[in-house]
């Protein structure tokens, strides 16, 4: 666990954990716009997965739709046309008619703006003077139906006179103006249909940073002034209300609903509300055409409010809805309302960012805490519990509350901890690892340490029968040497040598198999096989005698007795692998060859030589240099062994190796001029002690290269 880490690791831990989460958090109330785009996409999986279910709302949109524009003419109508529209509609009583079109200019087809264009003469155009004004008429029908009309806000300031607003406002709390979304400019319909309109409302639409329109204004800021939406406008008329009943929000800030009438509808504090959509339904439209033509029935128009837009993909009025694709625009004034008069209401509530943060808080808190104290396997299955609980709890508050709760952001910001704390605890169980490996090393061999990592299963009592190559090296006189010299010199002695020592064989790729006194022994192709482990171990054994051969030529000009070393190298099947019990592990060789090589090293003592390698071994790499000491009869074993002195090709002198090979080829012959050649030989090289024991043999009787050793 964290808390039984080091100190420096548990404030290095803690330290970590608290930068992520105050980043988090920051990142969080910062709110960048990629944190904005995935918040709401979550919210529109959600509908996605489970939308307003369509029931016969008293909403019906009129659609000049492409058919209208077929069979009528195309865009724009005259307005005499609309005027028809609107009077055809007020017949059936609706309980209240909005359009989602701006009569901003003078009707171009009307007659007195033909008196612009056409060259007429004074009589004519008097005449034309006397007809109907298709402006005039459409304002008479709007003067008798229960219409709003609507206009368009913009963030640019304009020379328009601002929109005429119909309501009034009845404010209960701090005034919402601040909260509300600003514009400082407005297109406004003509003053003869605006003044004639008993609603006046914004058609503007706000969409989100991907062009989704996912809220629906109820009350706007024009520069100092409120003004309501064509939504808004459209329910108040179906009131039959003369007011807006403002209620903010306890602390001030901004709006908490509207009152409409009868109706409460709860919004955000900028005035908004969060629509949720239905799918398509073609139940909620009646084609212009067909109200105009008389084919639609009064009662489905009665008592209902009445939407007139445009579907027609030419007049450019589409939405981007997400339930994905588009719709038209006069569709999510028709969504807005049909939840509104069915009292579902899609909320995001004001607690929901001090929730969402607080579960960044506590869940960073505790993910991060069990990722840096505990295993992977807990640590993750805690996290992913964690984000299962989460997203559980955002969708039921979604299906059974509509409330719009965000699990997505959150869920980025614990999975920043987790993966953070976890890297850090990646990072110092790798340092652990290396301080523990490298530790381990210094008991045991690094090849072995980085086998064992990468195949736990091989920690097991057992063995299995495998080829391998054995180094055994001893020191000549070196109890004589501890008993002459401070125990403490004698051990730093020691320590440096086998220190080096084992340093060759690791370098070789050796295990050390163990250290015994002043002896080393070291093992080649276990565990890791090696195909050349015979090659290998001649090679270490040689460059192991160079060094001992160098040690002990300093410590000799010192003053200090060290010996030489003696090494035996041998070949053949043995049986490797964990050896002891469930207390403890010896992961070591057994077999006649490990005892034929040490048996080998101690014949060097008889034999004069410091390499005593057999035949198994040297086969393995014949281009290394050697000279036969002949077959060696060690004793308790009754088949001899042929044996070899491995040479140092920097030491090599190639007349005595020919001199040397001669005569023993002479004694192997049991020629009586062996003798002779082996005098020759140490009279010219007395230094060669191998020479010295072949021709002692000889003069003692023995003949042939058979060597029978009494001693170990």
């Amino acid at each position: 666990m964290l808390l039984k880490a080091t100190p420096l690791r548990l404030v290095l831990g803690c330290s970590v954990l608290l930068t992520v989460i105050i980043g988090c958090g920051s990142l969080y109330l910062w709110e960048p716009l990629p944190l904005q785009i995935l918040r709401n996409a979550t919210f529109d999986q959600f509908q996605r997965l489970k939308p307003r279910v369509y029931h016969d709302a008293p909403v019906r949109i009129v659609d000049i739709d492409e058919e209208s524009l077929k069979r009528l003419g195309q865009w724009p109508w005259p307005r005499t046309r609309i005027a028809e529209l609107l009077t055809t509609l007020q017949a059936a009583e609706p309980a209240a008619i909005a359009i989602d079109i701006i009569f901003a200019e003078q009707d171009r087809t009307s007659p007195q703006a033909m008196l612009n264009f056409w060259r007429l003469s004074d009589e004519k155009k008097q005449l034309l003077g006397t007809l109907p004004d298709h402006d005039a008429e459409l304002a008479e029908a709007i003067r008798h139906s229960t219409t709003s009309l609507g206009f368009a806000l913009s963030a640019a300031q304009s020379p328009q006179a601002p929109p005429v607003v119909k309501a009034h406002y009845v404010q209960i709390g701090a005034s919402p103006l601040p909260y509300l979304l600003p514009f400082q400019g407005a297109l406004s319909p003509l003053p003869v249909l605006e003044s004639a309109a008993v609603g006046n409302g914004a058609l503007t639409f706000i969409s989100d940073a991907d062009g989704v329109i996912r809220k629906v204004p109820l009350l706007l800021r024009y520069q100092n002034t409120l003004v309501p939406s064509l939504t808004a406008e459209s329910l108040r008329l179906a009131q039959k209300a003369d007011n807006y009943t403002l209620r903010s929000q306890a602390d001030g800030l901004g709006l908490a609903e509207i009152g409409i009438g009868d109706i409460r509808v709860p919004t955000t504090p900028g005035g908004e509300i969060w629509i949720n959509y239905s799918p398509p339904d073609s139940r909620r439209y009646l084609p212009a055409w067909q109200v105009l033509a008389g084919r639609i029935d009064e009662n489905r128009l009665r008592n209902k409010i009445l939407l007139i837009g445009t579907s027609a993909q030419g007049l450019m009025d589409l939405r981007f809805s997400p339930l994905g694709g588009v719709i038209p625009g006069i569709e999510v004034h028709a969504q807005a309302l049909e939840q509104i008069l069915a009292g579902v209401h899609l909320i995001r509530p004001g607690w929901a960012n001090a929730l969402e943060m607080l579960v960044i808080l506590a869940g960073g808190l505790l993910i991060g805490g069990l990722a840096l104290g505990y295993g992977a396997i807990l640590s993750f299955c805690s996290f992913f519990l964690a984000l299962l609980l989460l997203w559980s709890a955002a969708w039921l508050a979604y299906a059974d509350f509509r409330l719009l709760i965000d699990p997505l952001v959150p869920s980025l910001m614990l999975l920043a901890v987790f993966l953070f704390t976890s890297i850090f605890r990646h990072i110092y169980s790798e340092r652990s690892q290396r301080w523990v490996k490298q530790a381990f090393s210094r008991y045991i061999s690094p090849n072995l340490v980085e086998y064992l990592i990468s195949h736990p299963d091989e920690l097991e009592l057992g063995g299995q029968r495998q080829t391998c190559s054995f180094v055994f090296t001893d020191l000549v006189d070196f109890t004589s040497l501890m008993e002459s010299l401070d125990p403490s010199q004698a051990v730093s002695l020691l320590n440096a040598y086998l220190e080096n020592m084992i340093a060759i064989a690791f370098s070789h790729h050796g295990t050390l198999d163990r250290i015994v006194g002043d002896a080393v022994a070291i093992m080649f192709s276990a565990p890791v096989k090696q195909a050349d482990h015979q090659r290998r171990a001649i090679l270490c054994a040689l460059e192991m005698q160079r060094y001992a051969g160098r040690y002990a030529a300093e410590l000799n000009a010192r003053g200090i007795a060290f010996g030489q070393t003696r090494i035996g190298v041998h070949s053949g099947d043995v049986i490797v692998g964990n050896f002891g019990g469930k207390t403890i592990f010896d992961y070591r060789a057994l077999g006649d060859v490990v005892n034929t090589a040490s048996r080998l090293e101690g014949a060097n003592k008889y034999l004069g030589t410091l390499i005593c390698a057999s035949a198994a071994t040297l086969s393995g790499c014949p281009e290394i240099p050697k000279r036969r000491i002949g077959h060696l009869l060690v004793k308790g074993k009754s088949i001899p062994l042929e044996v070899y002195e491995a040479l140092d090709t920097d030491t090599l002198n190639p007349s005595a190796l020919a001199a040397y090979q001669t005569a023993h080829d002479l004694m192997c012959a049991a020629r009586p001029d062996a003798i002779s050649a082996f005098q020759n030989l140490v009279a010219s090289y007395p230094g060669d002690k191998l020479a010295a024991f072949h021709l002692h043999r000889l003069l003692a009787g023995e003949s042939g290269d058979l060597i029978e050793l009494s001693q170990k």
